[in-house]
């Protein structure tokens, strides 16, 4: 299976496609990255080093890798952190040329927006670039909490207010949605959930709430689920499968006291998860 990989990167620690491309790896995909920034570190560290690439250049790229004649064989797009509009422009062409070379290839966006305690984080114009034109297009999204409440447009803590965020979601496109980081009115405080929604269903994964704050985890999950619904189909089972897998990774990086996931030192929890958690459906 090749996977194209649109995403920041960073030469120390883990985000982005530093974040994505080697848990894919781990499970046997073939990786062809692409990165929008070359960061010396992640951004929160609150200095760093490096330039952000523009839409051209992700473009020259795609034309070269199309140049190979491999496009037929690319399963899916993953993309996430979007620095600027000509940049997103760049990656829905990607999707859309990969899609007319394979039909059954997906586009899966992680619309990084914000986040709980931070409020938006990202340029003016990416949050309505993200809802008006990357969500529509998109096969599977991956928004967390305050993104997924964004995107729809209210607050989305109880059962009903969930259901409704979910079903405007696929409304405006996706047909998988992976809501992440999740904090609903029933969830306890020592726990965290992920919800995997399709039109036909919706299903839960509850796990216990580290306290860390780790860069790089929703690149991670992003990264884990499209494969495994890639190779997999099933959509539940995708789900279980990831929060198994960060959960793990989570847990060695809170051992290791760490700001940086034990994406390395933890990696055979990419195959072989030590702790695995119900999946529920949600009514």
């Amino acid at each position: 299976m090749n996977i194209l990989s649109i995403q920041s990167h960073v030469a120390y620690g883990h985000a982005g496609n530093a974040a994505a491309v080697f848990p894919m790896q781990r499970l046997g995909v073939e990786v062809w990255p692409i990165h929008t920034v070359q960061f010396s570190n992640h951004t929160g560290y609150g200095a760093w080093k490096g330039r952000v690439f523009d839409g051209p250049a992700i473009e020259e790229i795609v034309e070269g890798i199309a140049d190979r004649g491999v496009l037929d064989r690319c399963a899916g797009v993953l993309s996430g952190y979007m620095g600027s509009s000509d940049i997103g422009n760049a990656v829905l062409g990607a999707a859309r040329r990969v899609r007319a070379a394979n039909p059954q290839a997906l586009w899966c966006c992680d619309p990084v927006i914000g986040d709980v305690g931070r409020g938006i984080f990202v340029r003016p114009g990416i949050p309505e670039f993200m809802r008006d034109v990357a969500v529509p297009a998109a096969d599977i999204i991956t928004p967390n909490h305050f993104e997924l409440e964004y995107l729809t447009g209210g607050p989305a803590r109880s059962a009903a207010d969930l259901r409704r965020a979910l079903a405007a979601l696929h409304g405006m496109g996706p047909r998988i949605v992976l809501a992440t980081s999740v904090l609903a009115a029933d969830t306890p405080d020592d726990a965290i959930d992920m919800i995997a929604s399709t039109p036909g269903g919706a299903w839960r994964v509850r796990v216990p709430r580290l306290q860390l704050n780790a860069n790089g985890t929703g690149d991670m999950v992003a990264a884990l689920f499209f494969v495994h619904v890639l190779r997999d189909g099933d959509v539940a089972r995708a789900l279980g499968a990831a929060a198994a897998s960060v959960h793990g990774v989570l847990r060695a990086t809170v051992e290791a006291g760490t700001r940086e996931i034990r994406l390395i030192a933890a990696q055979d929890e990419f195959t072989n998860p030590t702790h695995r958690f119900a999946v529920e459906s949600l009514a």
